[in-house]
C-alpha cells in the first residue's frame, strides 16, 4: 500500500489517502494523520483495505505535505563506497549518524528556499526507512520486522555550511533541507530494501544512478546499530545515505540554483520531485 499526507486544493485540512488504480482515496476516517496510522498498525492496513473509494482525487490535484511527521529523522553519511570515493574519504569503518530537524521536512513537489546564508547547496538522492514500532537493542535478524515503509529523501545540503562547520547539522538540517515522500510504500511490497535501483535527477538529467545493494551498512544493520544506544520510535525516519554523483564532487561542480528541479527515484516507490527558489 502506498500512503500520503495531502490537502486539497480547497481545504488547509490534513488528509490521509491511499494511491489506488490511478488515484488517491481518502482514508482519513482509518486515522487522521500517518502517525496515527503507524501507531495503529496491522489493523490501520486492514481497515485501509477496506475502505471504499468515496472520495478520491488525482494525484496531481493535491498539496503533498511530508511523508510523516517523524518524531527524529537519523541519517547516515557516506554509506556508498563509490559517494565516500568520489569526496576523497575513506569508506567509515561504522555508520556516520548525523541528525535532520523536523523544521527541514518537506512535502513532495513542495518548493524548498536555498538559503541565503549559503552559495553552495547541493542534492543527494536517498531511501529514507520509516520505522513501524517502538525499537531497542533490535537484534539484525530482526531488523526488518520494525520497518513500517519505505519513501523517497532528498538530504538537501549546504556544503559549505557543511565543510566550514565541521560537522553536518547546520549544512544538511536547514528549513526545507528534507523532501520526503509523496508516499510511503509499506514493507510487504517491498520485498528486499537492498536491491532497488535509486537515481538523482536534476532538471531531467540522471546525475546519481545506483543501487542500493552497493550501502556499506544495510538497512537491517543501520536499525540493530542505532538502536543499541537509540531508541527509535514509530513514525521516525533513517536516511540511508546517497550514492555518488552529488553535485559538489563533480568537475565543475553542479550546485542548485533559482529554478531547479530534482527527483528521487526509487524502484517500487513514487517518484519525489521538488522545485528549488531564491529566498
Amino acid at each position: 500500500m502506498k500512503l500520503a499526507q495531502f490537502k486539497t486544493k480547497t481545504s488547509d485540512e490534513a488528509r490521509l489517502g491511499k494511491l489506488e488504480n490511478g488515484v488517491i482515496v481518502d482514508i482519513t476516517e482509518v486515522a487522521p494523520t500517518m502517525l496515527d496510522f503507524i501507531h495503529k498498525g496491522s489493523a490501520a492496513v486492514q481497515a485501509a483495505r477496506g475502505v471504499t473509494p468515496k472520495t478520491a482525487y488525482a494525484p496531481d490535484a493535491v498539496e503533498y505535505l511530508p511523508a510523516v511527521n517523524a518524531g527524529k529523522v537519523l541519517a547516515i553519511g557516506r554509506n556508498y563506497v563509490d559517494h565516500a570515493i568520489e569526496g576523497g574519504s575513506e569508506p567509515p569503518k561504522a555508520p556516520m549518524i548525523f541528525c535532520k530537524f523536523l523544521n527541514s521536512l518537506t512535502g513532495h513537489n513542495q518548493p524548498v528556499t536555498l538559503h541565503a546564508i549559503s552559495e553552495k547547496i547541493d542534492f543527494e538522492a536517498e531511501l529514507a526507512v520509516v520505522i513501524g514500532r517502538r525499537a531497542t537493542k533490535v537484534s539484525q535478524e530482526d531488523a526488518l520486522n520494525y520497518v513500517f515503509g519505505y519513501a523517497c529523501l532528498d538530504d538537501v545540503s549546504a556544503r559549505d555550511l557543511q565543510f566550514a562547520d565541521g560537522q553536518w547539522v547546520r549544512g544538511k538540517g536547514l528549513d526545507g533541507f528534507c523532501p520526503l515522500g509523496p508516499f510511503i510504500t509499506t514493507r510487504d511490497e517491498i520485498a528486499d530494501p537492498q536491491s532497488l535501483k535509486i537515481e538523482g535527477i536534476l532538471n531531467g538529467e540522471v546525475m546519481q544512478s545506483s543501487n542500493t545493494d552497493k550501502m556499506i551498512f544495510n538497512v537491517a544493520y543501520l536499525i540493530h546499530y542505532i538502536t543499541q544506544g537509540i531508541t527509535l520510535e514509530a513514525g521516525d525516519v533513517i536516511a540511508t545515505g546517497t550514492p555518488d554523483g552529488v553535485g559538489v564532487f563533480r568537475n565543475p561542480p553542479v550546485l542548485l540554483k533559482d529554478g531547479d528541479v530534482f527527483e528521487v527515484k526509487i524502484d517500487g516507490l513514487e517518484t519525489l520531485r521538488n522545485s528549488f527558489v531564491n529566498p
